[in-house]
C-alpha cells in the first residue's frame, strides 16, 4: 500500500464520553443519569458493571491531557455530563461546570483544540421519570442545560456537537432497550427521535444566540444498508425500512426539512406523525456549520426473520428490536472478518456513507467523530500492549476516508475511538477500544501499539506504506 498525505490543516483526534471515562458519579453535586440507573437493573450490564469508577477520568485530568500531548492529538472530542452540570434538570451546578472549565483550559494551553458535545447519553434521571425522550419537554429542557454550557465555556469553545447518534439514544433505547433506560416501547422510541431533533434546533439556536462564531454540528451514525438479496423485493424492501431508520429519517429533516415520506407511512402505526408540530421542522433544520460521522459497520440486511433464540442462560436481559415496524428482519454473516464486538470488518463502508452525505444532501464540511474497534489486546511480558487488529482495523479506514477526500468529500477531521479503553455501555468493561489501555485496578495508561502509530500519522499529516509503527 502506498504512502498517502491528507489536506493541509486535517484535524486528527481522538473521542471519549463522559460516563464512559469520568466516573465521580456522586461527586461534587452530580446528581443519577439514565445510565447510573440501568447499571442497576439485573442483566442490563455484562458483570454487573457501573460507570464508577470508569477510567477515572475526572480525578485523573491532568494526566490524560498530558497524555494526548504525548501522543500529538490536534484535538480532543469529549462530552459533558448534563446531571453534572443541570443535576436534576435543575438549577447549574457549579462545580460541575468548573470540571469542564478547567478541562477546557487545560487542553487549550497544550494547544489541543476542545471537540464538544452537549449530549452522549446520559440523561438526568429526573427526567426520564417525567417521560424521557418519549416527553417533548425534554427537549426545551435540553436547550437550557445547551444555554449553560455554552454560557460558561463558549469564549473557549469554538466545535460544538448537538447529539451523539440520536439512532442509538431513541430506537436503540427505547425500541429495544439495549440501552438506557431499557424500554421496550416502540411508540415512545419514534416520538424520542422526533424529540431529540427537535432539542438538537433548540440548543443550536441557543448556540448561536450566545456564540455566534461557533462551528455546531450533530454526530450521526451512519451506515450503508445492503440488501442480502437484490432480487428479492422483500430484502429490499428490507433495506429500506432500516435505511430509513438507520440514516434518512435523521439526515432528512435535518437537511432538507422534512422527513421521509415513506417512512412515515411505515411508523404511522406507532403515532410518529402526532409529535410534529408546526414549525418543528424549520427549528429542526437551522443552518449547520459541520457533520459528525460515526462509521462502524455495515448492514447486510436480509428479510428472513432469525431462528428463534434459545432460552438465555448468560444473565443478560432479554432486548427488543431496535427496527420498529421491520423487527422481523436479520443480518446473514457473510464470512468478512469481525471485531470483539462481533461487527463485521468492512472499510469501504464508510466511503460509501461519506459519498452519500457528499452526493445526496446539500454540501458541508464532515468530520469523522468516531470510528475504531474492540479488540482483545496482548499484553507483552515487558507491559507494551500490541494490537495489530485494531491498528489494520485504523489504518484501513483511514485509506477509505482519504478515497473520499480524492473523490471531492469535504471531509476535515478524522476522531479514533476512542482515546482509551472505558465502560463500553452495556458490555461494561469487557470490551476494550482505546488506543490507550486502562488497568481498571490501577489506572494505569499504557499507550497501545496502535496509539504510537496514529501518533506518527498525526504528527506527520501522512499514511506511511507500512503499518509498522
Amino acid at each position: 500500500m502506498e504512502s498517502i498525505s491528507f489536506p493541509e490543516g486535517f484535524v486528527w483526534g481522538a473521542a471519549t464520553a463522559a460516563f464512559q471515562i469520568e466516573g465521580a458519579t456522586t461527586a461534587d453535586g452530580r446528581t443519577a443519569s439514565i445510565w447510573d440507573t440501568f447499571c442497576q437493573l439485573p442483566g442490563a450490564v455484562v458483570g454487573g458493571d457501573t460507570g464508577d469508577p470508569a477510567a477515572d477520568h475526572y480525578y485523573r485530568v491532568d494526566e490524560d491531557v498530558q497524555l494526548m500531548v504525548d501522543l500529538g492529538l490536534h484535538a480532543y472530542r469529549f462530552s459533558t455530563a448534563w446531571p453534572r452540570i443541570r443535576p436534576d434538570a435543575g438549577p447549574v451546578n457549579q462545580p460541575g461546570l468548573d470540571f469542564y472549565s478547567r478541562l477546557v483550559d487545560k487542553l487549550l494551553e497544550a494547544g489541543i483544540t476542545p471537540w464538544l458535545t452537549l449530549y452522549h447519553w446520559d440523561l438526568p434521571q429526573t427526567l426520564e421519570d417525567a417521560g424521557g425522550w418519549a416527553n417533548r419537554d425534554t427537549a426545551y429542557r435540553f436547550a437550557e442545560y445547551a444555554e449553560s454550557v455554552v454560557g460558561a465555556l463558549g469564549d473557549r469553545v469554538d466545535n460544538w456537537t448537538t447529539l451523539n447518534e440520536p439512532w442509538c439514544s431513541s430506537l436503540l433505547s427505547y425500541a429495544a432497550g439495549v440501552h438506557a433506560p431499557g424500554r421496550q416501547e416502540p411508540e415512545a422510541a419514534v416520538a424520542a427521535v422526533h424529540h431529540l431533533l427537535l432539542a438538537h434546533g433548540l440548543a443550536t439556536s441557543a448556540i448561536r444566540e450566545q456564540a455566534p462564531n461557533a462551528k455546531i454540528g450533530i454526530t450521526l451514525n451512519m451506515y450503508p444498508i445492503i440488501p442480502a438479496d437484490p432480487d428479492n423485493p422483500a430484502d429490499l424492501d428490507a433495506a429500506r425500512r432500516l435505511d430509513g431508520l438507520q440514516n434518512r429519517i435523521f439526515l432528512d429533516p435535518l437537511f432538507k426539512g422534512e422527513y421521509p415520506a415513506d417512512i412515515v407511512e411505515d411508523l404511522e402505526p406507532y403515532g410518529f406523525s402526532k409529535h410534529i408540530r408546526e414549525n418543528d421542522l424549520e427549528i429542526i433544520s437551522a443552518p449547520l456549520d459541520q457533520l459528525g460521522v460515526n462509521y462502524y459497520a455495515e448492514h447486510f440486511v436480509s428479510s428472513t426473520p432469525e431462528p428463534e433464540a434459545p432460552v438465555q442462560t448468560n444473565g443478560r436481559r432479554p432486548t427488543g428490536s431496535p427496527w420498529v415496524g421491520a423487527e422481523h428482519v436479520s443480518f446473514p454473516s457473510r464470512g468478512l472478518p469481525r471485531t470483539d464486538m462481533d461487527w463485521e470488518v468492512q472499510p469501504d463502508g464508510l466511503f460509501k456513507v461519506l459519498m452519500r452525505v457528499h452526493q445526496d444532501y446539500p454540501s458541508i464540511p464532515l468530520y469523522v467523530t468516531e470510528n475504531g474497534a474492540a479488540y482483545v489486546d496482548s499484553i507483552s511480558d515487558d507491559g507494551s500492549i500490541n494490537d495489530p487488529e485494531r491498528l489494520g482495523y485504523i489504518e484501513s479506514h483511514l485509506r477509505a476516508a482519504h478515497a473520499a477526500i480524492e473523490a471531492g468529500v469535504d471531509l476535515r477531521g478524522y476522531f479514533a475511538w476512542s482515546l482509551m479503553d472505558n465502560f463500553e455501555w452495556a458490555e461494561g468493561y469487557a470490551k476494550r477500544f482505546g488506543i490507550v489501555h486502562v488497568d481498571y485496578e490501577t489506572q494505569v495508561r499504557t499507550p497501545k501499539m496502535s496509539a504510537m502509530w496514529y501518533s506518527q500519522v498525526a504528527r506527520g499529516n501522512v499514511l506511511a506504506a507500512t503499518v509498522a509503527p
